[in-house]
């Protein structure tokens, strides 16, 4: 399967040096769209992470019975972007403290998450929270409820989810953030 937007094969072997970051922020439409735009971001694409069920559908997932979160796979080069630079994105594209929400979209698959690889990641993420956080509490937002791991079960969505906003310019996208910059 290629990805809609930029025909790089979205399940294959990727290049060298390649670095991958799982990211909940709501609506997965949206979420993937922001990262799609990224310079040094070489595929992305929707899944279904940290629950407790293999291989859910979407029913499955918005019916609350998977545990799963709305994901966006990023595969992206880190001698192009920072992983720094994809949590930052991260941040601002929406409300990390609103719980298991996006704005309208209510239950535990719009929460906010970040699923890493590796331990270095892991590091990196749980400091950019605190720092975020920090920001947050200073504009008047509650602690954030960010959920952060690594090594989650993750599985890519129906095809028909892929770079679905490329597919249906006109199809709902709630992602917002809160207004904050992250530092």
């Amino acid at each position: 399967m290629k990805h809609f937007v930029n025909n790089r094969e979205l399940f294959e072997q990727y290049p060298a040096g390649i670095s991958e970051i799982i990211l909940g922020a709501g609506c997965f439409w949206g979420v993937e769209r922001v990262f799609w735009k990224l310079d040094g971001v070489w595929v992305t694409y929707a899944s279904y992470s940290g629950g407790r069920r293999a291989n859910p559908n979407y029913e499955q997932v918005c019916a609350g019975v998977t545990g799963h979160a709305e994901t966006v796979n990023v595969i992206f080069d880190k001698n192009i972007i920072s992983l720094n630079a994809i949590l930052k994105t991260f941040w601002e594209c929406h409300d990390p403290t609103q719980g298991m929400r996006q704005g309208n979209d209510i239950g535990e698959q719009y929460r906010s998450a970040i699923y890493c690889k590796n331990d270095e990641d892991l590091k990196e993420a749980l400091n950019s929270k605190n720092s975020y956080a920090k920001v947050l509490n200073q504009n008047g937002f509650a602690d954030i409820t960010t959920e952060i791991l690594k090594d989650v079960m993750c599985f890519p969505a129906e095809e028909y989810h892929q770079q679905y906003l490329a597919k249906n310019p006109n199809g709902y996208c709630g992602i917002k953030g809160t207004g904050c910059a992250f530092m």
